[in-house]
């Protein structure tokens, strides 16, 4: 194996001439900004950021697509990248000033730099990430793409902490400061004066102009770094260099493990992942999103009836492709029935994804022909395991391998139940559970269900609910129902952010309620809309309830009716008598 040292204006040079391309086997461009952010803050001080992995072959290895448009010619020596995708990338969007395409859409990729960084080693500042669970937007949401941290840069203390770093993610706020200048700007410009007059600096005299130049040259100089380049053996086979890349990934923890798979499995089935991604665009059709992880898990599924990865390497790959025509159709069965039987509109409302799987073997194993009982026990199972979050605590791999041993084995539907008795000790909602209980539990998605199945609309516009509403006015937004603004400095943060505190309207309404007093605007729902408007949504009629020295009354109220509610869908949606989701 050769090595060599090779800077990064080399990589990068070669990355968008199109002489590096990537083998079927890698996975997408997965980093968020704020880990490119912290690879160059690595560059910028010298610090050692791994080795760069590739093979030189002739082989017709299958490739896909960069997230970086290349150029393409015949005359281009083919070296595939193997480990170093997300780096190299990365470096070739900042520095060329380009957009990465992830999940069909253009994205930039803006870093600022602070010509103010203080010296020394990099401040320390506790990364708070977003939440991306919750399937319906929250009132506090922007309707932007932003992935930063720095939303927050109007906020005093943010932006002190904000000052002390050498680079963050971009934003409008900051970059109306002097001090913040966009990374891409410093690549494109060779020439300082602009940069240094837009940051203020009118003379050589004034004592920023060395600081900054220097500060500059060396922000430029990360493209004379150099990555130690590993190049692997012409001689060395497909399925060779496969398994180098499972290992050295592996080694490293930076791949999921279905990412591993799924490697395992092209080097063996070629073009396997253009499959995998056409069936995923088949799926967008129907408003579901499915992973390729998951997709991959089912290929598992169907090939050896149970869900753990480690069994693709010593599977036959046409037991694999039998797998995957079997898994495409169970698939297609699981999407239908969340939509049509469950009322569940995408994955979102998901409190795991595997349920999935579970439902694409009933498919499988009864030929697509469930008798009417079988119908009402898979619901049921489907609507208590998902509000329960079955597959969302302690080994995931192991309960669904539970579950799919009881569909694959015998076929008793009624018995998928057990287990998640067995679980969590009973089945029915009480209004103890949903106390504390916010936009990240399992219970928000059945509180949505139920809600919207009791005919619950939008409080101005009279819309049904639904995650399919087209135009982003109308898009399903969550509601505190008393304004957060009023709440703070009173109450617990739990309390302010229970289900039970939860509307669901559309964003347009959501801004104009905005942070009115409740007693005010519940008030005049009722007068404009009727009692309906708010018995639809489990909100009390009792307008004492409403002010803020009675919260925690009103939450009381709303977790007895929503307690109340979410038993009584679940019950009629699976055909059980009402007083039945009531029974341990």
């Amino acid at each position: 194996m050769q090595q060599q040292n090779v800077s990064i204006a080399t990589l990068v040079d070669m990355y968008k001439r199109g002489e590096l391309r990537l083998p079927e086997i890698q996975r997408h461009y997965v980093w968020q900004a704020t880990r490119v952010r912290d690879l160059l803050d690595s560059l910028y001080r010298g610090y050692p950021s791994g080795s760069i992995l590739m093979w030189e072959t002739d082989e017709p290895v299958p490739t896909r697509d960069s997230a970086i448009a290349q150029n393409t010619s015949a005359f281009v020596g083919r070296k595939l990248l193997l480990d170093g995708q997300q780096r190299l990338t990365s470096l070739t969007a900042v520095i060329n000033g380009e957009p990465v395409h992830v999940r069909g859409r253009k994205r930039p990729i803006e870093i600022l730099f602070n010509l103010e960084h203080p010296d020394g080693p990099p401040s320390d500042v506790t990364e708070v990430e977003g939440d991306e669970t919750s399937p319906i937007r929250s009132d506090d949401e922007d309707e932007s793409e932003g992935e930063s941290e720095e939303e927050e840069a109007g906020n005093e203390g943010f932006q002190q902490r904000l000052g002390r770093r050498t680079f963050v993610v971009g934003s409008k706020a900051l970059l109306a400061q002097s001090n913040w200048i966009r990374v891409s700007e410093v690549f494109a410009n060779a020439n300082d004066g602009q940069l240094l007059q837009k940051a203020g600096v009118q003379s050589f005299d004034d004592p920023r102009f060395h600081r900054y130049s220097d500060r500059l040259k060396k922000l430029r100089a990360i493209r004379d770094y150099s990555y130690v380049v590993h190049v692997l053996e012409r001689a060395m086979s497909y399925e060779e260099v496969t398994e180098i890349f499972v290992r050295v990934n592996s080694l490293g923890a930076k791949l999921r493990s279905s990412d591993l798979a799924l490697a395992q499995m092209t080097s063996r089935w070629p073009n396997l992942l253009k499959q995998l991604e056409e069936f995923q665009d088949e799926c967008e059709q129907s408003w579901f999103t499915i992973d390729l992880g998951q997709l991959v898990r089912a290929i598992v599924v169907f090939a050896t009836q149970q869900c753990l990865f480690r069994s693709v390497a010593s599977t036959p790959v046409e037991r694999l492709k039998q797998g995957w025509e079997e898994a495409k159709e169970g698939l297609r069965f699981a999407i239908n029935f969340l939509r049509s039987n469950a009322g569940i509109e995408d994955e979102s409302l998901l409190s795991s994804p595997m349920f999935i799987h579970a439902l694409a073997a009933v498919s499988r194993v009864k030929d697509n022909k469930l008798t009417a009982d079988e119908q009402r026990a898979l619901l049921h199972w489907l609507l208590v395991a998902n509000s329960r979050g079955r597959y969302s605590r302690g080994s995931t791999e192991t309960l669904l391998n539970e579950d799919l041993a009881i569909i694959f084995r015998g076929g008793d539907l009624a018995a998928l139940i057990e287990p998640v008795r067995r679980q969590f000790g009973r089945l029915h909602v009480e209004p103890g559970d949903l106390a504390g209980r916010g936009a990240n539990s399992p219970l928000f998605s059945l509180a949505y269900l139920a809600l919207k199945d009791a005919g619950a609309r939008d409080w101005y516009s009279g819309l049904g609910l639904s995650l399919t509403h087209q135009g982003k006015l109308h898009f399903i937004q969550w509601h505190h129902i008393i304004p957060k603004s009023l709440l703070k400095n009173r109450y617990e943060t739990g309390e302010i952010n229970e289900i039970a505190n939860m509307a669901f309207i559309t964003g347009q309404t959501n801004r104009r309620i905005s942070n009115k007093d409740a007693t005010g605007y519940l008030a005049e729902i009722v007068v404009k809309q009727g009692e309906q408007a708010l018995m639809s949504q489990c909100v009390p009629l009792d307008a004492s309830l409403w002010d803020t020295d009675r919260y925690r009354d009103f939450l009381k109220a709303r977790r007895e009716a929503l307690a109340e509610r979410m038993n009584r869908f679940v019950s009629e949606k699976a055909g059980l008598p009402v007083a039945g989701a009531a029974v341990s």
